[in-house]
């Protein structure tokens, strides 16, 4: 059964679109990650979820009750905002408590919730300093402590972690997921960060313009992008694009070249114009004479651990390709290999995905 249901959900500012039709059902104990682009909608989505917004159209529901319209307090929700949102007054204690008593829990229940959270989140010694006598990553344990101490029916998460560095980012990351598993709580979680996004998700939002371009398991949604968008946006770096034109199953691109996979492409139409996607871990680089290769000249290389980045230029267009750091990179021109079965294709106008393998 589903937990947190959007059912056509709209927004506008001022007449701008916001959201449009977002429609989407989660089931208990899920972690979702909206990822998107600045400006796609992704925390107007969070923000109505939390009854900060009231959708111009459109159902939301939570554990089966209509919440569309409800306050903030009415919702069984807890937020967690970006910029930490405490008291500077009032201690690590009186943080957490302040919501459970607003609710007029008894003193020794509000005691033992508080200590119980603190120790969850590393903060039990912690509790009788104020915000400005903590580190950022403090504060982000405190804000984490006071949604988890209120037991709420849902988690949101507003890019938590983005004042934070990475290595503290990473620790948090991973706390993150632990507690909303050991909850077992929904959680919905909001980031521009697609590493976050790919690692925390059980469920990927990808958003654009005010809409969900593709949701599903992270890996699936990374595997088989429906859209050149959801491909590149997604990964690190990103898939490179090469412009061609598609006559029966041979691609023709700039200065007469011209490639054609070993097998063809299943879903391909008979004539169109086409970008071919790679991901940089897919392609081979190799000696510019080999049967197939494509020309190419290294422009730079990063060296980056146990792999390295290699960017090429030429009659394709900049490419770049992620190799094992312990091969030899050729210097000068060099062929690329592209990967045949693995490549995908999308229709030049419009962007959507051509081949079967979506």
């Amino acid at each position: 059964m589903s937990d947190l249901v959007l059912q056509d959900v709209a927004k506008a500012f001022g007449g701008t679109p916001v959201l449009r039709d977002i429609t989407l059902a989660v089931a208990a104990g899920t972690f979702v990650v909206v990822v998107g682009p600045s400006g796609c909608g992704k925390t107007t989505l969070l923000r109505s979820l939390a009854g900060l917004e009231t959708p111009d159209g459109g159902i939301i529901r939570l554990a089966g009750r209509n919440v569309t319209h409800l306050p903030p307090a009415e919702r069984d929700v807890a937020m967690v905002f970006q910029n930490y949102g405490l008291y500077p007054t009032k201690t690590v204690f009186e943080n957490m408590a302040f919501g459970l008593r607003r609710r007029g829990l008894p003193r020794r229940e509000i005691e033992a919730r508080v200590a119980g959270a603190a120790e969850r989140v590393q903060i039990a010694g912690l509790l009788q300093r104020r915000p400005s006598q903590l580190s950022g990553g403090q504060r982000q344990r405190v804000a984490m402590g006071r949604a988890i101490v209120r037991e709420p029916r849902l988690f949101l998460f507003d890019e938590p972690l983005s004042n934070l560095d990475a290595a503290l980012r990473t620790d948090l990351r991973l706390e993150i997921k632990r507690l909303q598993r050991a909850a077992g709580v929904t959680a919905v979680y909001v980031t521009h960060d697609q590493q976050e996004a790919m690692t925390l998700s059980d469920l990927l939002v990808v958003m654009r313009d005010g809409r969900i371009e593709q949701m599903g398991p992270p890996k699936a949604v990374f595997d088989r992008p429906r859209s050149r968008f959801v491909a590149g946006f997604l990964g690190a770096p990103p898939m490179g694009f090469l412009p061609a034109r598609l006559q029966r199953g041979v691609f023709r691109f700039g200065d007469g070249l011209t490639w054609a996979p070993d097998r063809p492409i299943e879903g391909l139409p008979v004539e169109d114009d086409v970008e071919l996607g790679v991901r940089p871990e897919e392609i081979r680089l190799v000696a510019p004479s080999v049967t197939g290769a494509l020309p190419a000249r290294v422009d730079l290389v990063e060296e980056l651990g146990r792999f390295r980045l290699v960017h090429l230029t030429g009659p394709l267009g900049p490419l770049t390709a992620s190799l094992p750091a312990d091969g030899a990179v050729p210097a000068g021109p060099v062929g690329v290999l592209l990967p045949g079965q693995e490549i995908a294709v999308f229709r030049w106008v419009g962007g959507e995905r051509l081949d079967r393998a979506a």
